[in-house]
């Protein structure tokens, strides 16, 4: 048992790729955590592995604009199908601290229930609306490259997006980097 900073598979059944998306190597904000991570994926896989890291674009830990604020809305339908309202998430907010010298970003994260009357349906007023603060580490694509290479792995290449052909240097296409 273990945590993505600690964990063991089987030595005789070794994988050929792990992948880490979504960013979720930013919940990682120091790096000993991230290196511990790297090293048990690389114990974990064959000679030949590979290893795939999704995170958002390094021009984000540089720019002068606010942070990326995200939004988007889910329809929710009750048992019959029918619409009984929204569930409304923001990632990110203008006034969200960020430290440059553990460049560590304290996003936050709210969902909020829209259109549902919390009498109907018996959820509590108290669950209409959550607001949590997460930490979030911002990568430069040069860290990324010596922290693998101190966990055993070497950076092939960098891409500006999952899809092919999105350069990571691409200045209109490429929003997140993917090495």
């Amino acid at each position: 048992a273990g945590d993505m900073t600690q964990f063991e598979l089987p030595e005789e059944d070794p994988v050929d790729s792990a992948w880490i998306l979504l960013g979720s190597l930013q919940h990682l904000t120091d790096n000993e955590q991230v290196i511990s991570c790297f090293q048990s994926i690389h114990k974990a896989m064959r000679q030949d592995g590979t290893l795939i890291i999704e995170l958002p674009h390094p021009r984000e830990t540089f720019s002068l604009v606010e942070c990326t604020r995200n939004g988007w809305e889910v329809p929710l339908e009750d048992e019959n199908g029918k619409e009984s309202g929204q569930l409304e998430i923001i990632w990110g907010d203008d006034n969200d601290d960020f430290d440059p010298i553990t460049q560590v970003r304290q996003f936050t994260v709210a969902m909020e229930l829209k259109g549902i009357e919390s009498e109907d349906n018996g959820i509590s007023p108290d669950l209409q609306s959550v607001r949590e603060v997460v930490p979030l580490r911002l990568f430069t694509a040069q860290e990324i490259n010596a922290l693998a290479r101190i966990s055993g792995f070497r950076v092939e290449s960098m891409h500006g997006a999952l899809c092919e052909g999105v350069d990571v240097n691409d200045g209109e296409e490429a929003f997140r980097l993917v090495c």
